[in-house]
C-alpha cells in the first residue's frame, strides 16, 4: 500500500517558447481543444495548440477533425511525428525536428472543473508509460484557475491507476501498459499572481488522488490475503507513518465491550474480527469552543459470502470490494492529517469476514449489541448494518462526535434506485445534507439526498427484540430506507450523515477519472467537505 503517485510539477513557459520540448526526456507535448460554437462546425483551439501548430509546422485543426474529434471531455488523440527515413540534405528536416516526438489533441469541453477532470484522466491513459508529458491544458483556466488546474491534475492522478497485478512474471508490454508517466509538466505565466494558489491546488489534488488510490489498493487486494488482522494492520502502519493515534481491538476486548454484534458476524470465519480507530487531531492552539469533531464509521467486511443466508456465486466475486467504506473512513483521515484540516477527526473501522462455518451466526438469532440494544437476525447476508451498528452505538457513547457519518457497500437497493454512479445519502438535518451535497459537486463524487421515510419505521419492529435488522414484511421495499432508518437507532441525538456507496464504489470497466474494480468512491466527497465544513 502506499504506492507512489507519478509527479506533477509546475513550469513556466509557453508552448511558443519553452525549450522542454528539446528536452530529450519529453515524450509528449498535450494541448487543448473544444468544441466548435455554435452556427460554426470547426473545433475550437485552447491555450497553446495555435502555438504548437506553428512550432511543429503541423495543420492541428485539420488532422483533429479528419480523426473526428469533437472536442467533449474525455477525448485524447495521440500524433505520432515520424523520424525521417534515408540521407536528406541540408535544411530537409521536418519541421518537429529535435521537439517532443509526439502531440496529444485532448478534449476539454466547455473548460468546468468536472470536463478538465475527465480531460486529465483520458491524458494519463493516452500518455501510459511515457517519461514526460508537457501540456498547457491547465492554461486554459483562465480565473477559474486554481480549481480548473486541481480538477485537471486530479483526473489525471485519478486516470493514472491501475490495479496492483500479482502476476509472478508480468510481460515487458504488460509492465509498460501499467506504467503512467513519469512527471506531468504542467505549463504556467511568468509573473502569475495566482502562482501560490495554482501550486496549493496541485497539493491539494495530490492529497485527493493519494486518498483514493489507497482506497482502490485496499478494496481491490484479494480476500486471502485481506482478511480482518491484516487490514488492522494496514490501518496500524499507515497511522503510524502519519503520526496519529491509533487502537486496535481484537476478539478479546471485543467481547469484553460487548461488541456482539462484529462478534457474530465474524463468528463463521478462521480470521477473527478486530475494531480499529484512528485519530486525528490539528496541531496548534484549539479554538475557544474545542475542535469540531467528526466521526467517520466505514463498513469494513473484507469478504462476504452471504454468510448461512448464502449469496450466489455470482455475486460472491466482487465481495472482496465489501470493505470500501472502512477503507474510505481511514483514507479520509489520513488525509484529513495530510491537509491539515481543521477539525479532530476520527474513523472507526469494524472489521469482520462473513463466512460460513460451524460458529456462524443464523437467521432467528438474536444479538446484543453496544450498549445494550437486542437485535432479530433474518437474514444474515445484511450484516453489513449489524456492524455498523455496533460501530455507531460505540462513536456516540464513547467518541462524543460533532458530526457522525457512516460510508458503507451496504445495500442493493441503493444501486436499483440511483445505478452505478450516484451514492445514496441520508441525513435529517437540512444544513449538514446540503454541505455534504455541496462537497458532492465540488469532488465530482455525486449523491442524491434520499427520505428518511417515516411511515416505514415498521420494518424494523421485531416481536422478540428491540429491532429487526431487516424488514420481515416484503411489501415494504425500499430496502436502502429502510437500512438507513435501522442504522439511525444507534447514533443517539447526533448530527449524522449515512452514505450507501454500493452503486459507485464498484465499476466494470474504466470511464474519465473512474477505474475498473474499486473506485475509491466518497474519499473525495468526505475531504472535499471537511476543507469546507465551517
Amino acid at each position: 500500500m502506499g504506492r507512489a503517485l507519478p509527479e506533477v510539477v509546475v513550469e513556466v513557459g509557453s508552448v511558443a517558447a519553452t525549450a522542454l520540448l528539446l528536452d530529450s526526456d519529453v515524450d509528449a507535448l498535450a494541448v487543448p481543444v473544444a468544441p466548435a460554437v455554435p452556427g460554426e462546425s470547426d473545433l475550437q483551439p485552447r491555450a497553446g495548440t495555435a502555438d504548437a501548430a506553428a512550432r511543429y509546422g503541423i495543420a492541428l485543426a485539420e488532422l483533429a477533425e479528419r480523426t473526428g474529434l469533437t472536442g467533449a471531455p474525455g477525448e485524447a488523440y495521440t500524433v505520432h511525428l515520424p523520424h525521417p527515413v534515408g540521407r536528406r540534405g541540408a535544411g530537409g528536416e521536418f519541421p518537429w525536428h529535435g521537439l517532443a516526438p509526439r502531440i496529444v489533441l485532448v478534449g476539454v469541453g466547455a473548460g468546468s472543473p468536472a470536463d478538465l477532470r475527465r480531460s486529465g484522466a483520458a491524458l494519463a491513459r493516452a500518455t501510459r508509460g511515457l517519461r514526460r508529458v508537457v501540456t498547457s491544458v491547465a492554461s486554459e483556466a483562465g480565473a477559474q484557475a486554481p480549481a480548473a488546474v486541481r480538477a485537471f491534475v486530479e483526473g489525471y492522478l485519478l486516470g493514472a491507476y491501475r490495479m496492483p497485478s500479482q502476476a509472478s512474471e508480468p510481460s515487458p508490454a504488460d509492465r509498460e501498459s501499467q506504467r503512467p508517466a513519469a512527471q506531468l509538466v504542467l505549463l504556467g505565466t511568468e509573473g502569475d499572481p495566482r502562482a501560490d494558489q495554482i501550486a496549493a491546488a496541485v497539493a491539494e489534488a495530490g492529497i485527493a488522488a493519494n486518498a483514493t488510490w489507497l482506497v482502490r489498493d485496499l478494496a481491490n487486494t484479494p480476500s486471502n490475503t485481506k482478511d480482518p488482522a491484516w487490514l488492522a494492520d494496514q490501518a496500524v502502519r499507515l497511522a503510524e507513518a502519519a503520526g496519529l493515534k491509533f487502537t486496535v481491538r481484537g476478539p478479546e476486548e471485543l467481547a469484553a465491550e460487548g461488541f456482539g454484534g462484529i462478534l457474530a458476524v465474524g463468528s463463521g470465519s478462521a480470521s477473527t474480527p478486530r475494531l480499529v480507530t484512528v485519530e486525528y487531531t490539528p496541531t496548534g492552539e484549539a479554538p475557544s469552543g474545542g475542535w469540531r469533531h467528526v466521526v467517520v464509521v466505514g463498513k469494513g467486511i473484507t469478504y462476504d459470502t452471504g454468510g448461512l443466508s448464502i449469496k450466489k456465486r455470482e455475486a460472491m466475486v466482487p465481495m472482496k470490494t465489501d470493505m470500501a467504506g472502512a477503507a474510505v473512513a481511514l483514507a479520509t483521515v489520513l488525509g484529513a492529517a495530510a491537509a491539515r484540516i481543521v477539525h479532530r477527526v476520527t474513523a472507526v473501522l469494524p472489521l469482520a469476514e462473513n463466512h460460513v462455518g460451524g460458529a456462524s451466526y443464523r437467521p432467528g438469532d438474536v444479538l446484543r449489541l453496544y450498549g445494550g440494544t437486542t437485535v432479530e437476525i433474518s437474514n444474515t447476508d445484511a450484516e453489513g448494518r449489524i456492524v455498523l451498528a455496533d460501530a455507531l452505538a460505540f462513536a456516540d457513547a464513547r467518541l462524543d462526535p460533532d458530526i457522525l457519518i457512516d460510508v458503507a457497500t451496504l445495500t442493493g437497493a441503493a444501486s436499483i434506485a440511483l445505478g452505478r454512479l450516484q451514492a445514496a445519502l441520508y441525513c435529517a438535518d437540512p444544513e449538514l445534507a446540503a454541505a455534504i451535497e455541496a462537497a458532492s459537486v465540488e469532488s465530482g463524487e455525486p449523491v442524491w439526498h434520499m427520505p428518511l421515510v417515516e411511515e416505514y419505521r415498521d420494518a424494523v419492529h421485531s416481536d422478540v427484540a428491540d429491532l429487526r435488522h431487516v424488514a420481515s414484511d416484503r411489501s415494504y421495499g425500499a430496502g436502502s430506507i429502510t437500512a438507513a432508518l435501522f442504522l439511525r437507532e444507534f447514533v443517539g441525538s447526533r448530527r449524522w450523515v449515512h452514505l450507501d456507496i454500493a452503486g459507485p464504489a464498484r465499476a466494470s470497466a474504466d470511464k474519465h477519472e473512474i477505474t475498473e474494480g474499486a473506485t475509491g468512491f466518497g474519499v473525495r466527497l468526505l475531504l472535499s467537505y471537511l476543507a469546507a465544513a465551517g
